[in-house]
Protein backbone atom coordinates (compact mmCIF):
# COMPACT_ATOMS: atom_id res chain seq x y z
CA UNK A 1 0.00 0.00 0.00
CA UNK A 2 1.25 3.23 -0.99
CA UNK A 3 2.50 5.57 2.15
CA UNK A 4 0.93 8.89 1.10
CA UNK A 5 -3.01 7.13 1.79
CA UNK A 6 -1.19 5.81 4.84
CA UNK A 7 0.02 9.37 5.85
CA UNK A 8 -3.72 10.59 5.45
CA UNK A 9 -5.40 8.23 7.88
CA UNK A 10 -2.85 8.98 10.24
CA UNK A 11 -3.67 12.69 10.21
CA UNK A 12 -7.19 11.60 10.34
CA UNK A 13 -6.48 9.44 13.88
CA UNK A 14 -4.80 12.16 15.43
CA UNK A 15 -8.54 13.60 16.00
CA UNK A 16 -9.04 10.50 18.08
CA UNK A 17 -6.25 11.32 20.23
CA UNK A 18 -8.48 13.42 22.51
CA UNK A 19 -10.90 11.29 22.62
CA UNK A 20 -9.21 7.91 23.55
CA UNK A 21 -8.13 6.51 26.92
CA UNK A 22 -4.82 6.86 28.31
CA UNK A 23 -3.75 3.54 27.04
CA UNK A 24 -0.14 2.95 26.10
CA UNK A 25 0.55 0.23 24.25
CA UNK A 26 4.08 0.22 24.45
CA UNK A 27 5.32 1.00 27.89
CA UNK A 28 8.92 2.09 26.66
CA UNK A 29 7.62 3.91 24.00
CA UNK A 30 7.92 8.23 24.55
CA UNK A 31 7.24 10.92 22.30
CA UNK A 32 8.18 14.46 23.66
CA UNK A 33 7.32 17.74 22.28
CA UNK A 34 10.41 20.70 21.97
CA UNK A 35 10.01 23.91 23.72
CA UNK A 36 9.77 26.20 20.40
CA UNK A 37 8.17 25.44 17.19
CA UNK A 38 8.67 27.13 13.65
CA UNK A 39 6.43 30.01 12.33
CA UNK A 40 7.08 30.94 8.53
CA UNK A 41 5.51 34.35 6.82
CA UNK A 42 3.09 32.23 5.21
CA UNK A 43 1.79 30.71 8.22
CA UNK A 44 3.54 27.01 7.73
CA UNK A 45 4.39 25.60 11.55
CA UNK A 46 7.22 23.10 12.46
CA UNK A 47 6.72 20.96 15.45
CA UNK A 48 9.15 19.23 16.62
CA UNK A 49 10.92 16.77 19.46
CA UNK A 50 11.85 12.94 20.29
CA UNK A 51 10.48 9.87 19.99
CA UNK A 52 11.65 5.67 20.28
CA UNK A 53 9.73 2.54 20.05
CA UNK A 54 9.57 -1.16 19.43
CA UNK A 55 7.69 -3.09 17.53
CA UNK A 56 4.18 -3.14 16.04
CA UNK A 57 2.22 -4.92 13.49
CA UNK A 58 1.52 -2.05 11.12
CA UNK A 59 2.92 1.20 10.36
CA UNK A 60 3.48 3.58 13.33
CA UNK A 61 3.71 7.66 13.00
CA UNK A 62 4.42 10.51 14.59
CA UNK A 63 1.20 12.78 14.86
CA UNK A 64 1.10 16.12 16.16
CA UNK A 65 -1.48 18.95 16.69
CA UNK A 66 -1.81 22.85 17.65
CA UNK A 67 -3.78 23.18 20.28
CA UNK A 68 -6.22 26.56 19.95
CA UNK A 69 -8.63 27.79 22.95
CA UNK A 70 -11.07 30.59 23.08
CA UNK A 71 -13.91 30.52 25.60
CA UNK A 72 -16.40 27.71 25.16
CA UNK A 73 -14.11 26.09 22.45
CA UNK A 74 -11.21 23.86 21.91
CA UNK A 75 -9.42 23.39 17.86
CA UNK A 76 -7.31 20.83 17.11
CA UNK A 77 -4.97 21.73 13.93
CA UNK A 78 -3.40 18.49 12.76
CA UNK A 79 0.22 19.39 11.80
CA UNK A 80 1.30 16.62 9.74
CA UNK A 81 2.67 12.87 10.58
CA UNK A 82 6.10 11.28 10.64
CA UNK A 83 6.81 7.75 9.82
CA UNK A 84 8.10 6.41 13.09
CA UNK A 85 11.25 3.66 12.80
CA UNK A 86 10.35 1.54 15.95
CA UNK A 87 14.00 0.18 16.56
CA UNK A 88 14.38 0.73 19.89
CA UNK A 89 16.45 4.35 19.41
CA UNK A 90 15.95 7.76 20.16
CA UNK A 91 15.12 9.79 17.05
CA UNK A 92 14.15 13.05 16.31
CA UNK A 93 10.76 13.72 14.63
CA UNK A 94 9.75 17.32 12.76
CA UNK A 95 5.43 17.75 11.83
CA UNK A 96 5.32 20.69 9.09
CA UNK A 97 2.00 22.06 8.49
CA UNK A 98 -0.35 24.83 7.83
CA UNK A 99 -3.10 26.60 10.49
CA UNK A 100 -5.36 29.33 10.52
CA UNK A 101 -4.61 31.08 13.78
CA UNK A 102 -3.06 34.07 13.84
CA UNK A 103 -0.83 33.72 16.94
CA UNK A 104 2.20 35.93 16.38
CA UNK A 105 5.93 34.83 16.33
CA UNK A 106 7.22 34.93 20.48
CA UNK A 107 4.13 33.76 21.65
CA UNK A 108 3.21 30.32 22.82
CA UNK A 109 1.08 27.68 21.68
CA UNK A 110 -0.58 24.53 23.28
CA UNK A 111 0.65 21.28 21.45
CA UNK A 112 0.53 17.36 22.02
CA UNK A 113 1.85 14.67 19.84
CA UNK A 114 1.36 10.86 20.06
CA UNK A 115 2.76 7.67 19.04
CA UNK A 116 -0.06 6.23 17.09
CA UNK A 117 -0.02 2.59 14.79
CA UNK A 118 -2.25 1.73 12.00
CA UNK A 119 -2.90 -2.41 13.04
CA UNK A 120 -4.22 -4.26 11.61
CA UNK A 121 -8.24 -4.40 12.49
CA UNK A 122 -11.23 -6.78 11.64
CA UNK A 123 -14.00 -6.32 9.63
CA UNK A 124 -15.56 -3.10 8.95
CA UNK A 125 -12.52 -1.36 10.36
CA UNK A 126 -9.47 -3.17 8.24
CA UNK A 127 -7.15 -0.66 10.24
CA UNK A 128 -7.24 0.91 13.96
CA UNK A 129 -5.09 3.06 15.80
CA UNK A 130 -3.04 1.77 18.55
CA UNK A 131 -1.15 4.31 20.62
CA UNK A 132 2.12 3.31 21.45
CA UNK A 133 2.76 6.97 23.50
CA UNK A 134 1.59 10.30 24.19
CA UNK A 135 3.10 13.72 24.75
CA UNK A 136 0.73 15.69 27.72
CA UNK A 137 -0.08 19.10 26.51
CA UNK A 138 2.65 21.64 26.84
CA UNK A 139 2.89 25.30 25.67
CA UNK A 140 5.21 26.18 22.76
CA UNK A 141 7.02 29.26 22.09
CA UNK A 142 6.50 30.10 18.52
CA UNK A 143 9.72 31.56 16.56
CA UNK A 144 10.81 32.81 13.17
CA UNK A 145 12.61 30.48 10.98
Amino acid sequence: MPVRPLLGAAAVTLALVAAAPANAAEPNATVSVDQVARLAADGTVTLSGTYRCTGGSGPVFVSASLIHSSPGMTVRYGIGSTRAVCDGTLRHWANTGRTVTDTPVGETVRVEAALVELAPGSGLLPLVPRFHAEAPERDVTLVAP
